[in-house]
């Protein structure tokens, strides 16, 4: 499944609290994310369901970048989360806490029910994944490859700690644990097999923007094309971060053409070195991504 929007920020909102959904939605993020889940309490998330309903239904312009992060299947919410706001037509699904890709494809099947139920074209709603907030999923991060519905997969380091017993997910300098570049690390190769968008996890400390910027530079360069967000602040940093530069895309259009004029050759001169395939690759790769390919 190709998604006609980019998929560079991810703000999360509060799924009951209509300013903060409106303030996500009018925002610069790609894709504003309401959360039913850890960010409502048990209490609210009636409330919640309705409130994300309407706002969706409020907003039929636009609606590809509205997404919803549901309840995780092990609870009880789930279903009546999808019941609520299936109707109103959401741009997409965040799953959390999964343990595997059984996961996925039974919720693969009640989207599909809801869909039918809904009049909306069937398999037509995107899923994205956290693939690493329980210790099982991590034994799991490459089973996606031909996943229903999946087009990003994105990593948790707090659900993990509680998930191990962990008491802190940090090291003494603030740096995650081996364990959760460990998750990082699996997430993103877990895209990478089933050919979907790696996204990066959030940064808690909202006020801290050059961090943020120099985190994001940092994996997107390892292979990570987005990242979520927790507060507005962060996604012109984020969506900086995850651009390419006019000097990246000349270099990349550099190398395709010294390439194709050069047919059938494995490696190359290039500025005093010599590039091989794999450049030729990721010059490509980024050519995609612009729409330059």
């Amino acid at each position: 499944m190709t998604l006609p929007i980019k998929m560079r920020s991810w703000l999360f909102a509060p799924g009951d609290s209509e300013k903060k959904m409106a303030k996500a939605a009018d925002s610069a993020a790609d894709i504003a994310l309401f959360d039913l889940e850890d960010a409502v309490a048990t209490e609210n998330k009636p409330l919640a369901r309705q409130m994300v309903h309407d706002f969706l239904a409020a907003r039929p312009e636009g609606r590809e970048r509205l997404w919803v992060r549901v309840n995780p299947l092990d609870g009880p919410y789930t279903l009546d989360d999808l019941a609520a706001i299936m109707p109103a037509r959401p741009g997409g699904i965040m799953l959390p806490k999964v343990y595997g890709r059984q996961d996925v494809e039974l919720l693969d099947h009640y989207l599909t029910a809801f869909e039918a139920a809904n009049g909306i074209a069937r398999g037509s709603t995107p899923l994205i994944v956290l693939v690493t907030e329980t210790a099982e999923a991590m034994f799991h991060t490459g089973d996606y490859k031909g996943a229903p519905r999946v087009v990003a997969l994105t990593w948790g380091a707090e659900d993990l700690a509680d998930s191990i017993g962990a008491s802190s997910n940090r090291n003494a300098d603030g740096s995650y644990g081996f364990t959760y570049e460990l998750a990082r690390s699996m997430c993103l190769l877990g895209a990478a097999t089933a050919g979907v968008t790696a996204i990066e996890t959030i940064q808690g400390d909202f006020r801290d923007l050059d961090g943020l910027k120099a985190r994001a530079e940092k994996v997107r360069r390892d292979g990570y094309r987005g990242m979520l967000a927790i507060h507005p602040a962060q996604v012109d940093v984020i969506n900086a971060a995850f651009t390419p530069t006019e000097e990246e895309i000349a270099e990349a259009q550099a190398i395709v053409d010294i390439f194709a004029a050069n047919p059938g050759v494995g490696a190359i001169g290039y500025k005093g070195g010599m590039l091989d395939r794999p450049y030729l690759s990721r010059a490509e790769q980024l050519l995609r991504q612009v729409g330059a390919l």
